[in-house]
């Protein structure tokens, strides 16, 4: 990953903090969990959080295809004090958000799966870039 690509994906989880004060932390980690890019407060440590996601992300995927429920299209976390969201971003990565409790979950949620959306085409555009 180069430098222009990681500063995108910064700010495009800059943007989704800014659109919505209920998310408290993001960050984009590819499928083998590692930290592509993070917004993410002081206690937070980037290498946790991706291997946590990777360990949350098999274990969905294997999941939805051993119960029959096809592709795997989000993890849902609830906790006593908010909410973990991992969504698909494109084939090679995934966004985890941080949200707090009492959100309005919907509302989140849209605004998470369009920066996961803006993510993914990031992503792409850089990987055509590099197999010119």
């Amino acid at each position: 990953m180069d430098g222009a690509q990681q500063n995108e994906l910064e700010q495009a989880l800059k943007g989704l903090l800014e659109k919505t004060q209920d998310i408290d932390a993001a960050a984009v980690v590819s499928m083998d969990g590692f930290v592509m890019a993070s917004a993410l407060p002081d206690g937070y440590e980037e290498d946790r959080l991706g291997a946590m996601s990777a360990a949350l992300l098999s274990l969905g995927e294997r999941t939805a295809h051993e119960l029959g429920r096809g592709e795997l299209a989000q993890v849902f976390v609830e906790g006593t004090d908010g909410y973990v969201f991992l969504l698909s971003a494109g084939e090679d990565a995934v966004l985890n958000a941080i949200v707090r409790r009492g959100s309005k979950l919907g509302l989140v949620l849209y605004d998470i799966r369009n920066a996961a959306k803006a993510i993914a085409a990031i992503i792409e555009s850089h990987l055509q870039v590099e197999y010119e």
